[in-house]
This record gives structure tokens, C-alpha cells and sequence, in this order.
């Protein structure tokens, strides 16, 4: 069995970070068997290194290798790319096609973003790992293959079964070895290796010196997030060693490559995010405060208007009752004697409503008693016009009032008509 630091140098792997060593590990461990594999972490940590090692390093070094990137084949494609198709499947389809699962017997493929499968190519990828038995596309015949499955996938796979997007039997098949490649920025001491390692790649590939970071542009490196993981940082090292004329790279002209770079200083960030949470809790706090001073003016405003106008509003409430009750359905008939000869048409007593002792209130009071006059003209005038129309028949003017009989007899005894 070969050593993790030959299976290093083998495959171009730099690092001594400890999670590293296990992901390595594990793989050499895992390789001489058929076992599926999972291989997990973000994008850009290198994962399709992991199958690569698995696959040299089993029965089946001799057999076909095919890396497939799931999440770069149409949805409406990848079965056919995965187990085949007959000829006339499809439109398009104008000969028989040989998937990757054919072509791969006896040898392993590798599943990138597996977590990009649609459903329906998980159930037969399902079939696969289950029994090794697959179907063309277009083709009722069951084929067999010997496939070693390595998949990986930067997908939180529990988030994606709790949504629905990825069978959980699947992933059980999927992963009965799990292996985890850690992120860049907890590989701190291997991150200035790296660099140096793609800065001289690139000096001799664009056949110029080599870059070289100064203490201060190490320490920003090393402190970087990297979310871009190894592939952002062979992408940062590539552009400084092409556009920088001075081979010496100094922190102030590291920063400018890399997004974000000053919030990543531990002193700084938290000053700089202290200061900006604090302006922005202020800005809010002071927004409040000016729309609740708008809306306590608004109040003061609308009580105002309440107290001068609630006077000739109460007024204008017990005329509209007085009314309904004058001009009311022939249910007057069932009031009692008593309460009939109570409905008058008289202003609204002072007894009931409070008028305050000021000038204007007294003006609104003297405004009601016209109000109240003139509504007993107009009912006077329509009992009068009714009788006239009917011919002084008291049943027809009382039901082209909308009134009672008896209520309109009383009215005529009322108004000495």
C-alpha cells in the first residue's frame, strides 16, 4: 500500500493539513474494495482528486475511468448520456447510442454534483447500485454492467432529502464511505504553498520570474476567507503573475486582487461592522421616533377637529334617527298607543344635548333649530301633496308615503289639516 505522502507527490496534492491526510487516507483504505463513495466539501476543494486516487489504486486501475459533471447535462439528456438510447428513442435519436455505464464495465465512473440528478435519472441510478442492472432509453431490455460508482457533490445532501430533491435511499447507497475534503480557509498553513506552487507554474507556462509575497502580503493571504477555495486562489495567483510588473508582491497590491480582502483582517472587520451596525441602528432609531412625532401631531390634529365638530354631528345622528322613525315600515302599527303619540317632530331638546357655553356652539345650536324647522315644512308639504294626488283617500297617501294609516291619521289631526 502506498504511503499518503507518494500518493501526494503522485497526483500533485499539496498540504500537510491533518483533514487532508484522512480524506487520503480513507481513500487508499477504501480503493482495493467495490464499496460506493461520497465524496463531500465545497466547490473548489479539489474532490475530483479523491476518485482518481480510488480508481489507480484498485482491481480495476486497468478498466475505463469516466468523470461525468451531472450538473452540466440538460436534464432532458442525461439518461441518455448515462445508460444509452435505441435508435428513433427520440427525435434525434437516429442511431443507437452506448451510455457511460456501458462503456464503463468492469472499470469506475465518477458522479460529479450528484446532487444535480433529476428524480427520475435517481431511480435508475438507484437500479444500478442496487443490482447492476440498467435500461436504454427507448428499450425494454434489462443490461447489465461491473461499475465502481465514486460520486461527490458540494450540495448539503440532508437539506436537499428535507426538500425533496434527492432520494434519501439514494444517498444511503451513495455513501456508504463518506469522505470529506476540508475547506481552503481551515488549511491556513498550507495556503502560501499553494501560491507559491501556481506561481511558479505560471512563471515558467508565461515564461517570466516568478511572483514572490512580502511578509505583510503572506499574513493577508493566510487570513483570507477563500470562498473560492484552491480554484479562486490558482485564479488570484494567475492574474497577479501576468499583470504585475514588480515581481515582489506587497500587501497594498495583494488587496487589490482579492474582494473584500480588509474585512477579513480580524481587527478590522469587527471595528469596521461595529461602527456600521451602530450607524444603522441609529438611522432606524430615528425614523421611528419622527414618524411617531407625525403620528402624535395627526392625533392632536383629528381630537380638534372631534371636539369642534362632535356637537353638530350628534345633532345631525338624532335627526337621522327622528327620521327613520317618522318615515318607518308598517311596523309603527305595533307600537303601543303611548309611544306613538310621544314621536313629535320638535327639536332636539337641550336636556339631551350638551352644548357646550362658547360662542361657536351656541351658533351650532341655532343652526339646528333651522335644520329642525325646515325638516317640519317638508314633512307638512308632503302629507299635504300625498292627500292632494290620492284625492284625500288617507290609505293610498299613507302607503305612497311609506307610513302607516294610523300614523298618517295622527299626523293630519297633528297638523290641523
Amino acid at each position: 500500500m502506498e504511503s499518503i505522502q507518494a500518493i501526494k507527490q503522485r497526483f500533485g496534492i499539496i498540504g500537510n493539513d491533518a483533514g487532508l491526510n484522512r480524506a487520503i487516507e480513507k481513500s487508499i483504505q477504501v480503493a482495493p474494495t467495490d464499496i460506493s463513495v461520497l465524496v463531500t466539501g465545497e466547490s473548489g476543494v479539489g474532490k475530483e482528486s479523491i476518485p482518481k486516487i480510488i480508481h489507480s489504486l484498485s482491481h480495476r486501475k486497468h478498466g475505463k475511468y469516466i468523470a461525468v459533471n451531472c450538473g452540466a447535462i440538460p436534464e432532458g439528456t442525461i439518461d441518455s448520456e448515462l445508460f444509452g438510447h435505441e435508435k428513433g428513442a427520440f427525435t434525434g435519436a437516429t442511431q443507437t447510442r452506448n451510455g457511460y455505464f456501458e462503456v464503463a464495465d468492469n472499470g469506475t465512473i465518477f458522479l460529479d454534483e450528484v446532487g444535480e440528478l433529476p428524480l427520475t435519472t435517481q431511480v435508475r441510478l438507484l437500479r444500478v447500485l442496487e443490482n447492476g442492472e440498467f435500461i436504454k432509453v427507448g428499450s425494454s431490455k434489462v443490461q447489465k454492467t461491473n461499475v465502481r460508482i465514486v460520486a461527490a457533490t458540494n450540495v448539503n445532501m440532508f437539506e436537499a432529502i428535507k426538500k425533496g430533491k434527492f432520494r434519501e435511499d439514494l444517498y444511503y447507497r451513495l455513501s456508504t464511505v463518506e469522505i470529506l475534503l476540508p475547506p481552503l480557509r481551515a488549511r491556513k498553513e498550507d495556503i502560501h504553498l499553494l501560491f507559491r506552487k501556481f506561481a511558479s507554474d505560471f512563471a515558467m507556462k508565461y515564461k517570466m520570474p516568478s511572483i514572490r509575497l512580502d511578509e505583510n502580503a503572506v499574513a493577508i493571504l493566510t487570513k483570507y476567507r477563500w470562498n473560492g477555495n484552491i480554484r479562486q486562489l490558482r485564479n488570484v495567483a494567475e492574474q497577479i503573475s501576468v499583470l504585475e510588473e514588480d515581481r515582489r508582491i506587497s500587501a497594498e497590491t495583494l488587496q487589490q486582487y482579492l474582494p473584500n480582502a480588509t474585512g477579513n483582517l480580524p481587527a478590522v472587520i469587527e471595528t469596521s461592522k461595529s461602527e456600521s451596525d451602530f450607524s444603522s441602528e441609529r438611522e432606524i432609531l430615528y425614523k421611528v421616533l419622527f414618524d411617531m412625532k407625525s403620528d402624535l401631531n395627526d392625533l392632536k390634529k383629528l381630537t380638534m377637529e372631534l371636539m369642534q365638530n362632535g356637537v353638530s354631528q350628534k345633532v345631525q345622528e338624532e335627526n337621522e334617527s327622528l327620521i327613520q322613525k317618522i318615515y318607518g315600515s308598517d311596523d309603527d302599527e305595533v307600537f303601543h298607543e303611548e309611544e306613538e303619540e310621544n314621536i313629535k317632530l320638535l327639536p332636539v331638546s337641550p336636556e339631551v344635548t350638551v352644548v357646550p357655553e362658547t360662542d361657536k356652539y351656541h351658533f351650532a345650536e341655532e343652526i339646528e333649530e333651522e335644520e329642525t324647522l325646515s325638516l317640519h315644512d317638508k314633512e307638512l308639504e308632503l302629507i299635504k301633496k300625498a292627500l292632494e294626488r290620492n284625492k284625500g283617500k288617507r290609505k293610498a297617501a299613507a302607503s305612497e308615503l311609506g307610513i302607516s294609516e294610523r300614523t298618517l291619521y295622527r299626523k293630519i289631526k297633528q297638523f290641523d289639516l
